[in-house]
């Protein structure tokens, strides 16, 4: 593999929505979730961008516990949601997601990953981030009510209420 050229790196940095772990890793910081591109130069001068976000499994973030059906059925829903991802990036791609459960550092996650090339490394690094985007808003959309959540649930949901200028109540 050879080395990522550097016009990629400063593609990233100037995102302002990564930050670069190793030579070809960028973590996202604008999710709670551990979104991660790798990327790597390609045929054709082309760079590739492999997107992994993981998200944790909704009997991770409740307090006490989730029948097994519930969390079956969750997870269903999300699968089906999160490999729809035509139309999230800016150019029409033959792009497809794969879903997958693991346990990831001790916790039970749900595991998201996408793979494209780009010539446009710009374009690239917009679509790597609307990916990650687009898992978190999946996720949120999938919060079930009536249960009480924990981090990083609690924050997303306050955010959204922020954003939206409602006081919760």
């Amino acid at each position: 593999m050879s080395e990522l050229p550097g016009r990629v790196r400063r593609a990233f940095r100037d995102h302002g929505s990564f930050e670069q772990r190793d030579d070809g890793t960028f973590e996202s910081v604008t999710t709670p979730f551990d979104g991660v591109v790798d990327a790597s130069s390609a045929d054709g001068g082309q760079i590739g961008f492999d997107v992994t976000v993981r998200v944790p499994m909704l009997n991770e973030v409740v307090e006490g516990e989730v029948a097994e059906i519930v969390e079956e059925g969750w997870f269903e829903t999300f699968e089906l949601r999160a490999v729809d991802v035509s139309g999230v990036t800016s150019r029409e791609r033959d792009l497809s997601s794969e879903v997958s459960e693991t346990i990831h550092d001790g916790t039970r996650v749900a595991v998201v990953e996408a793979a494209f090339t780009d010539i446009d490394e710009r374009r690239g690094v917009d679509d790597a981030g609307a990916l990650i985007d687009f898992v978190e808003g999946t996720y949120v959309q999938g919060i079930i009510p009536g249960y009480d959540y924990t981090d990083p649930v609690t924050g997303l949901i306050d955010r959204a209420r922020q954003t939206a200028g409602s006081d919760g109540v």
